[in-house]
């Protein structure tokens, strides 16, 4: 069975919904007995402030305005705690995919988050959070988000082991770098048939960079009937790309981990797009078991 990493500590409630989320996930994925969830545990804060500014992390520990509140969420220790869980649930995720081939966080957060600044829901990195616990590893992210994943950009000037490729449909001040690269499908004018060339122009860059672990985001938010999505990006073209992401990964037997990242439908139709991503794995890592598609 896929593991996934996830512990009740992911929970807080967030004006976005972010943290309830996760939670109504793994239920899903418990209750449909898709996932074995494994308890990542607690992080050594010190892994952090390598990563991160210093005085960054040490604000959100203490919830110190305005460095701990610069994702957009009102802080508390739950926060906090939920925070900390998912960066833990990041490195567990990486070491159980370079273990067994696959794994998952059930999280997200991640993608907006600078050196020295959090920003769009994401206070810590996690992406680069891998790259640095890993590095003599080329860990590659592809980021399928609908908005562009411009603090793991900034990252990859960083990090000399970090490639980060995203595909976006709206920019969010994201830029590209020597090992950045972004592509822009318009959320009205552009089409799947786009996006998936952009895909395919991702996977070359996986085998070109002679990637050790490749970090999937597969954001929702890029759905038609997300607020931010795109019109034409329907329920059935996403799981398409998610099992587009798996084939590759499996037939060139690269190691994924995958998160979940973006969405702000209703619960109900953000648990069943997510649910189709692990269904998309499923498909792939084990496709003897059949499992039933969510509608979203």
């Amino acid at each position: 069975m896929l593991k996934a990493c996830y512990s009740d500590r992911y929970y807080s409630p967030t004006k976005s919904r972010s943290m309830e989320k996760l939670t109504a996930v793994a239920q899903a994925l418990e209750a449909r007995g898709l996932a074995e969830l494994i308890d990542p545990h607690v992080i050594d804060i010190e892994l952090l402030r390598q990563l991160h500014h210093p005085d960054l992390v040490d604000a959100f520990l203490v919830g110190k305005k305005p460095l701990a509140t610069l994702q957009g969420f009102q802080w508390n220790k739950q926060l906090r705690d939920a925070v900390l869980s998912i960066q833990a649930g990041q490195l567990c995720g990486a070491a159980l995919a370079l273990k067994e081939g696959i794994a998952a966080n059930i999280a997200q957060g991640f993608h907006h988050a600078g050196y020295d600044y959090g920003s769009g829901y994401c206070t810590f990195n996690g992406l680069a959070l891998v790259a640095q616990q890993y590095p003599h590893k080329r860990v590659f992210v592809l980021d399928c988000d609908q908005h562009g994943g411009n603090g793991t950009a900034e990252f990859t000037e960083r990090l000399p082991n970090l490639f980060n490729f995203t595909i976006f449909g709206l920019r969010f001040g994201c830029r590209d770098f020597e090992r950045s690269i972004g592509r822009h499908i318009h959320p009205q004018e552009g089409n799947f048939s786009q996006y998936q060339a952009a895909m395919h122009e991702g996977f070359e860059r996986i085998l070109d960079w002679k990637t050790d672990l490749l970090i999937y985001q597969a954001g929702v938010d890029c759905h038609q009937r997300d607020p931010y999505g795109s019109a034409w990006f329907d329920t059935q073209s996403m799981m398409q790309r998610d099992r587009m992401v798996f084939e590759f990964a499996h037939r060139y037997q690269i190691p994924v981990l995958f998160v979940l990242a973006g969405g702000y439908q209703t619960l109900d139709q953000l648990v069943d797009l997510h649910v189709n991503t692990f269904l998309a794995a499923q498909a792939v890592y084990c496709p003897t078991v059949q499992f039933e598609t969510a509608t979203a």
